[in-house]
C-alpha cells in the first residue's frame, strides 16, 4: 500500500536520495524538511501518514520531533534514521514512540521498506 511520506533531514542530498528510494518503492513523498520546526509546519500542511526523520537536526532532535508528530490529530508513523548506527538509538527511538530506527547506510534495504509499509 503506498504511503504518503514526509522526509526530514538537514542534508538536502540525503533527502533527495531518500525521496528517490521511497518513490521507487511506490510511495508518494508529500514534503521535505531540513529541521524539526519546518517538519511540524510541513506535516500540518500535507498530513503525511509516515515520516522518515533524521535523529540529528539543527533545531532539535528526531526523538523530540517523533513525540510531536505522534501527538498530532492523525496518526503519523515515524521511522528514525541516523548515520550513527548505535543500538542505543533504537532503544531511544522506541521510547519516543517511533516505529523503528535504521542506520542511513541501510536506506535501500527491504527491512526498512517493510517498516515504512507497516508490514
Amino acid at each position: 500500500m503506498p504511503r504518503s511520506v514526509l522526509v526530514v533531514d538537514d542534508d538536502a542530498s540525503f533527502r533527495n536520495l531518500a525521496t528517490r528510494v521511497l518513490v521507487g518503492w511506490g510511495h508518494v513523498v508529500v514534503g521535505e524538511a531540513g529541521g524539526a520546526r519546518e517538519a511540524l509546519a510541513r506535516a500540518a500542511e500535507v498530513r503525511p501518514d509516515t515520516a522518515l526523520v533524521d535523529i540529528g537536526l539543527p533545531d532539535g532532535d528526531g526523538f523530540w520531533l517523533t513525540e510531536q508528530l505522534r501527538a498530532l490529530a492523525w496518526p503519523v508513523r515515524v521511522v528514525l534514521i541516523s548515520s550513527d548506527g548505535d543500538r542505543a538509538n533504537g532503544l531511544a527511538a522506541e521510547r519516543a514512540g517511533a516505529s523503528g530506527f535504521f542506520p542511513k547506510d541501510e536506506l535501500a534495504g527491504s527491512p526498512l521498506r517493510r517498516l515504512i509499509e507497516g508490514r
